[in-house]
């Protein structure tokens, strides 16, 4: 598959909305420092230890008739998929296994999906091509941009200086998005829910150049606490699904009532369309749901996976480019900017593209496109940044830890 054409595509659309907007005499997009950042997740140490990408409880599982793919490395998820297949809290991946080879595919699918945890049945790319969401799906664009009230006139910038960037993202995509913006040097504040913790090496590949705090949305006065960093935010980001935001006032709707020069970008799994549009999912579920994985198989049955989260990775840096046009036009037109971008659709672009004529050749020693640095985490030895811009090669602060910041912008 076309993996790297995605890849150094979609850094690049980030790297030439940047240089764009800050007006850079040269942007640098390295095909192989784009295939050590796709892969930090697999390559990044934290005092020389590596990190499991994955769980115990995620991954394939053979069925009766078939395939499933997991998903469990949160802890809510992990006990979401247990109870649902009526598991004690304690079962082992073996335990696991043994009850999935009982059952059909296509019940684990559901009956998992029902108890809101993540878990799909592998399926071949004319199979997917043939469910209602890929026909829902279908008409999605890779990337949306749209000024969905042109006439609002353009205000000053509610920060003075970098852009402020409220980040309402979790796991990987938005993150990077998010971690590009602030590489670029705005001010990138994440908001979590403290009862939902990231998982700390997540935390490290994603976070940097960006502070994290934390709100519980369910309280009156940290509600009114996101409002007022929203009222002076340029851009939200977000990457929940639809219904969760609507609880808290956060549904495009109602940003772009409450906050018309607000940019609003927004990420999903699966599209707003369709019968997915409201479920939760993963790259590496998009990938095993949409026949990616089959394509993947070295075998021809054991279906296999991309080389790197690579729906994840790619779907972030198309986030950000499309958040740098609308800072842009935004300045030049006003407007009130509206960008989409989907796990989903960027899957449908790679199937749609065919294989590739050369899968190239892997890097072995990848410590050229990396970088050590003392953090608060310890020592994080990660990639650089997936592109340059000018002499800008660095992060300026990786290592941060998980809510450990004040919910405000930086002063000045």
């Amino acid at each position: 598959m076309q993996v790297s054409e995605l890849a150094c595509g979609a850094v690049a659309a980030a790297a030439l909305a940047a240089a764009d907007l800050r007006q850079a005499r040269k942007a640098i997009v390295e095909p192989a420092q784009v295939s050590v950042a796709f892969r930090n997740d697999q390559l990044q140490t934290i005092d020389g230890e590596h990190a499991a990408v994955f769980k115990s409880h995620s991954g394939f599982f053979r069925t009766r008739d078939g395939w499933v793919r997991l998903h469990g490395n949160y802890p809510h998820h992990r006990q979401r998929l247990l109870d649902a297949l009526g598991l004690p809290d304690d079962a082992t991946r073996e335990q696991l296994a043994d009850t999935l080879t009982q059952a059909q595919a296509g019940d684990v699918e559901d009956t998992v999906t029902a108890a809101k945890g993540i878990a799909v049945r592998v399926r071949d790319a004319a199979q997917w091509q043939q469910s209602p969401q890929a026909r829902a799906a279908a008409a999605i664009p890779l990337l949306a941009i749209d000024n969905i009230a042109p006439h609002v006139p353009a205000p000053l910038r509610a920060s003075e200086g970098a852009p402020r960037v409220l980040d309402l993202t979790r796991v990987i995509a938005g993150p990077v998005a998010t971690r590009t913006l602030g590489y670029l040097g705005c001010d990138v504040l994440r908001i979590d829910n403290p009862a939902m913790p990231e998982l700390p090496v997540q935390h490290v590949d994603t976070g940097a150049d960006k502070r994290s705090a934390l709100l519980d949305l369910r309280e009156p006065e940290s509600l009114h606490r996101l409002h007022e960093l929203l009222a002076t935010a340029d851009v939200v980001v977000t990457g929940y699904r639809p219904q969760a935001l609507a609880a808290f006032g956060l549904d495009s709707a109602t940003l772009a009532r409450d906050y018309p020069h607000l940019i609003h970008a927004t990420l999903s799994a699966w599209t707003f369309a369709g019968p997915w549009g409201d479920r939760r999912g993963f790259d590496s579920i998009v990938q095993a749901a949409t026949g990616i994985g089959m394509l993947e198989s070295k075998d021809g049955f054991t279906p296999g996976a991309l080389p790197a989260q690579t729906l994840d990775h790619a779907t972030g840096y198309l986030l950000a480019a499309g958040i740098l046009r609308a800072l842009k036009w935004r300045s030049e037109v006003g407007g009130t900017w509206r960008i989409q971008a989907h796990l989903l659709a960027t899957a449908h672009w790679l199937l749609n593209q065919g294989p590739a004529a050369d899968r190239g050749t892997a890097l072995t020693d990848v410590s050229a496109w990396q970088t050590s640095q003392p953090s608060p985490s310890g020592i994080v030895v990660q990639s650089r940044p997936a592109f340059s811009l000018d002499s800008h090669t660095q992060f300026s602060a990786v290592g941060g830890l998980w809510g450990s910041d004040d919910p405000s912008w930086r002063a000045g």
